[in-house]
């Protein structure tokens, strides 16, 4: 909800109709519809869905929030000094003498960046990354539009911040993410291509 806000909405696990109907084809007008995160209701013990036919995808942030928790596995266990990856990445103190390093790569494998972390997450999203459907792209824009980037890096204080902001990001125009990291100001690009 906080990335759904910060984010002009861009950021909606409620695409997952959408995302299903590009996949296999299907109506993508009638997915549309489903569409609404004001739709969802969320507590700590029940997320409801209002609308018959809605649906999540918790793609979007699962793999940060999976960092995320074990990251406080391991602190709690006592390790100080770790890199979890779990497609995501957290970066616990660091390595030796020096910083976590973490390569940062487009869709075809190239390296686009190398950056240093110690406690510190990074997310990188490419929508291309992984093609449903058509040809089309799995970060699906909730307002309809197409995406904007091809890769979006994200560093943030917690993994699951980082990967609900570079999934958004991709949709976003430069203006609009400037606007975005103003009202989260731990967070920050660290690649956009």
């Amino acid at each position: 909800g906080r990335v759904h806000a910060a984010t002009g909405g861009r950021f909606d696990p409620s695409v997952q109709p959408l995302w299903l109907a590009r996949a296999t084809g299907g109506d993508t007008d009638a997915a549309r519809r489903l569409i609404g995160w004001q739709n969802v209701t969320a507590t700590p013990t029940e997320i409801r869905l209002h609308v018959p036919g809605m649906a999540l995808t918790f793609n979007g942030i699962a793999q940060g929030e999976a960092a995320d928790q074990i990251a406080a596995l391991m602190r709690d266990e006592g390790f100080g000094n770790v890199m979890i990856d779990m497609g995501e990445v957290m970066a616990l103190g660091r390595n030796g003498a020096a910083l976590w390093q973490a390569g940062i790569a487009a869709p075809d494998g190239t390296t686009i960046a190398r950056i240093a972390l110690s406690d510190r997450a990074l997310a990188t999203s490419s929508p291309m990354g992984t093609r449903i459907g058509a040809g089309a792209g799995h970060i699906i824009d909730p307002s309809g539009g197409a995406a904007r980037w091809s890769t979006v890096s994200v560093s943030a204080k917690d993994a699951a911040t980082a990967d609900a902001l570079s999934t958004a990001f991709c949709v976003m125009d430069a203006g609009a993410i400037a606007r975005t990291l103003a009202h989260l100001p731990a967070a920050r690009i660290e690649a956009i291509a």
